[in-house]
């Protein structure tokens, strides 16, 4: 559906051009956009190797275990459905962090490991449990202390101080997260399971 949209909008808007004359505007400003995307596309690739190799190797050190650990007053209290043994906590604690080091597509395969275990744990395969509703919750607010997409995009565009947004994005990160969790948790109260 959203094809459609988008497809319709730049046809218009290429209409709209040749009727007033600025085709060539338009010609120029998809040569610039393609250009600027290739440039973000390797300026993003370097950051998410970067990232992606130092997630592999603090998985690989022991640190992710360590991490997991260290969550894991948190995480069984936001999940008490969950046997502490089961590989779901692994794997919600690994998106957890990765998100809270801005790395969402670092977390999205943790993510889908973790939904694949809470499935496993559901005893209604074609409904989904509190743990995956809050698991979604946590996933989606996504408390991030840095957001590496958006100094890396700041960076791009020149900007005078990149690092300004991160005082920013954690409050505002804080408080969908708090506010997600008390709401879900209000739901499953209401809940009759």
């Amino acid at each position: 559906m959203l094809n459609y949209v988008w497809s319709i909008m730049i046809l218009a808007g290429i209409v709209v051009a040749a009727f007033n004359g600025r085709l060539p505007d338009v010609t120029n400003a998809t040569i610039e956009s393609a250009k600027e995307a290739v440039t973000i596309c390797i300026t993003m690739l370097g950051i998410l190797s970067m990232w992606t190799g130092l997630t592999k190797i603090a998985e690989d050190s022991g640190l992710i275990d360590v991490l997991t650990q260290k969550m894991s007053p948190i995480v069984h209290n936001l999940f008490p459905s969950v046997p502490k043994n089961s590989m779901a906590i692994k794997y919600i604690s690994t998106n957890i962090i990765a998100n809270m080091l801005g790395l969402g597509w670092a977390a999205t395969p943790a993510g889908l490991k973790a939904m694949e275990e809470l499935q496993k744990l559901n005893k209604k395969k074609d409904t989904a449990t509190k743990a995956m509703c809050m698991f979604l919750i946590v996933n989606m607010s996504s408390l991030q202390i840095v957001s590496i997409n958006i100094l890396a995009y700041r960076s791009q565009y020149n900007s005078a101080n990149p690092s300004e947004i991160v005082g920013p994005g954690l409050l505002a990160t804080i408080f969908s997260t708090i506010i997600g969790v008390l709401i879900c948790k209000i739901f499953e109260s209401w809940s009759k399971e």
